[in-house]
């Protein structure tokens, strides 16, 4: 079984921001040599997410409010926040929008659906935070 490690750097330029890393995680996909198999891509931070979705402008507008509804940023609006903290808010986003996604690898290939991409999903941005991704197989 062969075994591939590759790791994305992001620091981005707003609090919230949404980045399609479906090329990168492609180009780990065809550097590992593995033609069928697994790729796992997960944010290594607590308040960013990676996840499958299609990369529309209107759908990502309707992410950033929808989130907002349901935690809205807030200096002192969270339990999270009293320690002195200000990124309660980032901590449940992530929740919703889930650590990590895992994709089939058919022919060397990533084996999405129609309009599948693979997104980082930055909560509490303008830092240097990390995103994993391994494939494994044969």
């Amino acid at each position: 079984m062969k075994s591939h490690t590759e790791h994305l750097t992001f620091n981005t330029s707003q609090r919230q921001e949404f980045v399609n890393i479906t090329p990168q995680v492609e180009a780990a996909v065809v550097k590992s040599g593995v033609r069928e198999g697994l790729c796992l891509v997960n944010a290594m931070h607590i308040t960013a997410s990676v996840f499958i979705n299609d990369d529309e402008g209107g759908l990502h507008r309707d992410f950033t409010a929808w989130l907002e509804k349901l935690a809205p940023y807030s200096v002192r609006g969270y339990q999270h926040n009293l320690g002195g903290e200000d990124n309660g808010d980032a901590h449940l986003k992530r929740t919703v929008m889930g650590r990590e996604v895992v994709v089939a690898v058919t022919g060397g290939k990533l084996d999405f659906g129609p309009w599948e991409q693979i997104f980082y999903g930055e909560f509490d941005g303008m830092r240097k935070k990390k995103v994993l991704i391994k494939v494994i197989g044969e």
